[in-house]
């Protein structure tokens, strides 16, 4: 067991004050929930105790002993892991290399895979996930990447464990999996630091909640005391009154996008739809349905995808990203690291990416004519950050998010695929990213919403698809959609 005491912590990036002075206590064995804003502090605090930062003022506190982590490793020798957020392998090698790089076994000078990979299968029992170790990283989904560094984690002995947003990439049954191994562990005395938006998960799971704003402490209590619209008032100084979409009172406009049994080997078949100005097509299926895969192939993104697409009546070829663009499709990705973002360049380069010839003079693009453009939906979607020229990579998981939003809604693309757009992303950015969903669909534009948060899908969309095994196995109106309905639809059960 580990007690956590933070004292007058305070942490300074170029620009910003991360931490400033936050001092409250964390009891051993407990589950304890750090709340707030995109950009509060919440995954710096977690960082500054996993040893990837050091404070600039203040003192780390364990078991009542000062501690100084020189970096992560010097962390778990004393029995403090984190599960990142943003995901972090060598995607080249295979899981049980992922698994056991600290200390790949060896006999005779020479690494024993098969020692290595009985003690990746022994890492990623505790857990209940069956995977072929020997398989590639990069070729496993985002979810089953998440739940290989609870794995690491778990199976390195940790006592303390930090999960930063450890459900955003999860489905319900993996997140439910990871439940039942939070308890497990609390059982067993490891106390766990718990960063999330959903707030549902923190009052299933936590004892007391911390609330950060603006890198400062505002209050520790059990949860038992608070209530989700008094969490949510304490996380961003307001109420968050629950949003009523305008465009579903409208009858929508002409048709923008069929589709016509488009195929791919990359995991669906068969699928047909059509999708009219004016409407939010959500699209419902449990991880690995098939959801994802349809966005990038009518993104341009897969050459081996077969069948019909028209935009307006045409038909068209999606031969690659920038033909999809000129036709006025964007696409929000699932994975904003490695499909919407270049970490190495600023906020300002991001989020004007994809409307370059438009803003060119004489073949030129000022920095002037780019804020222009990028500063209203800087402002809009209130994107922590210093400047528009601070680099995309110093951003929190969530503010980055934005960005990648911000990129699309300045190419004014009359089509938007929006794929998990607000994953790890605060409860008051998400009301407002909805509202601009809403705001879009009622000025004519074509939305297909996917997501994993049933309740999103539910309250924005028009109609809903329901994908299963790479097929759509039902659309659901939305008088007709309910959370019972789109879950047997998902998983196959039937009425």
């Amino acid at each position: 067991m580990a007690t956590v005491r933070f004292d007058g912590v305070t942490k300074r990036f170029p620009g910003v004050v991360a931490l400033d002075g936050v001092t409250f206590d964390i009891t051993a064995g407990s589950c304890h929930a750090l709340c707030g804003e995109n950009g509060a502090g919440k995954s710096t605090l977690g960082k500054l105790l996993a040893g990837i930062y050091a404070p600039d003022e203040g003192r780390v506190l364990l078991d009542g002993a000062p501690v100084k982590f020189t970096s992560p490793t010097d962390a778990l020798k004393s029995g403090v892991a984190m599960v990142h957020q943003e995901l972090s392998f060598c995607e080249n090698l295979s899981v049980a290399e992922n698994l056991c790089l600290g200390s790949l076994p060896s006999k005779h000078g020479f690494v024993s895979r098969r020692v290595m990979r009985r003690r990746a299968e022994e890492m990623l029992a505790p857990i209940d996930v069956v995977l072929d170790v020997t398989r590639p990283v990069g070729a496993l989904t985002i979810g089953q990447q998440q739940m290989l560094q609870i794995a690491s984690a778990i199976g390195q002995g940790a006592r303390l464990i930090v999960f930063d947003e450890p459900t955003s990439s999860l489905s319900q049954h993996e997140a439910e999996r990871l439940y039942a191994i939070i308890g497990r562990l609390r059982e067993r005395g490891v106390t766990c630091i718990y960063v999330s938006h959903r707030l549902e998960e923190i009052f299933r799971l936590c004892d007391a909640i911390t609330v950060l704003r603006d890198g400062r402490h505002v209050a520790t209590r059990p949860s038992g005391e608070l209530d989700q619209a008094g969490l949510v008032e304490m996380m961003i100084g307001r109420r968050v009154e629950e949003y009523f979409p305008a465009h579903v009172r409208v009858e929508p406009g002409a048709e923008l996008l069929r589709v016509a049994r488009l195929s791919s080997p990359a995991g669906f078949s068969d699928v047909s739809f059509s999708l009219r100005a004016g409407e939010v097509l959500g699209f419902a299926g449990l991880v690995g349905a098939g959801r994802s895969e349809v966005a990038t192939a009518l993104f341009g993104l897969d050459r081996h995808a077969t069948g019909d697409v028209w935009v307006r009546g045409q038909p068209v070829s999606r031969a690659s990203a920038s033909r999809a663009i000129a036709l006025g499709i964007g696409l929000v990705p699932e994975d904003r690291k490695r499909q919407g973002l270049v970490l190495g360049m600023d906020i300002l380069n991001n989020a004007t990416m994809s409307i370059l010839p438009r803003l060119a003079r004489l073949g030129f693009v000022t920095r002037a004519g780019e804020r222009v453009v990028a500063q209203p939906y800087f402002d809009r979607l209130r994107v922590k950050a210093p400047r528009l020229d601070t680099l995309v990579a110093a951003l929190s998981g969530g503010n980055q998010q934005k960005i990648v939003l911000t990129k699309w809604l300045a190419a004014e693309c009359p089509i938007l695929i929006l794929d998990e757009p607000t994953r790890g992303v605060d409860v008051g950015a998400k009301a407002e990213i909805h509202a601009l969903i809403d705001e879009l669909a009622a000025a004519g534009n074509g939305i297909i919403l996917i997501s994993s948060e049933m309740p999103e899908v539910l309250n924005l969309s028009t109609r809903i698809l329901v994908f299963r095994a790479g097929r759509v196995v039902g659309e659901l109106s939305r008088a007709d959609a309910t959370q019972e309905t789109l879950m047997r639809l998902m998983a196959g059960v039937a009425a």
